[in-house]
């Protein structure tokens, strides 16, 4: 099983950026540890992260390995319509991310482009919300493959 992490603009700037709402580990110190979680779970973790919604776009269209997607998209979460689309046209399952609580923010945070068409979402447990997100994930891959179901 192949599962990429996603990371939209800004979240290069993990560690440095806001650590009281993003902690302080770095981006590359996450990816590492997803890693150790994918090994633990017996599947392959890729990530990726750009400040460019094309970049995203092109990354999820050449993503036909992958069996699903772990997407912390940002800021695009609330405003990129294209984002959503690509998801949508590779049929994967993901999860939404965020390292806050998007309904503790403010108002434009509020609503995502992405909530309904991923199998969950889970916010506000700070980096912690990744590796939830990546177990869940899994969690629902296995289900669909013991039950013969769609795998996407």
């Amino acid at each position: 099983m192949n599962v990429l992490i996603l990371h939209g603009p800004n979240l290069n700037l993990l560690g440095s950026r806001q650590p009281e709402i993003y902690g302080d580990l770095r981006l590359t110190d996450l990816e590492s540890r997803l890693v150790h979680v994918g090994v633990e779970l017996g599947v392959e973790v890729d990530g990726y992260q750009s400040n460019h919604e094309g970049e995203l776009i092109d990354r999820i269209h050449g993503s036909n390995h992958i069996d699903g997607f772990v997407v912390n998209a940002g800021g695009l979460t609330h405003s990129s319509v294209s984002l959503r689309d690509a998801f949508l046209a590779m049929d994967r399952p993901l999860v939404e991310v965020h390292a806050s609580n998007l309904a503790r923010r403010e108002d434009f945070r509020q609503r995502s482009l992405l909530s309904d068409i991923a199998v969950g979402t889970v916010a506000g447990f700070g980096i912690e919300s990744y590796e939830l997100g990546l177990r869940g994930l899994v969690h629902v891959l296995r289900d669909r493959r013991e039950s013969g179901g769609p795998q996407a």
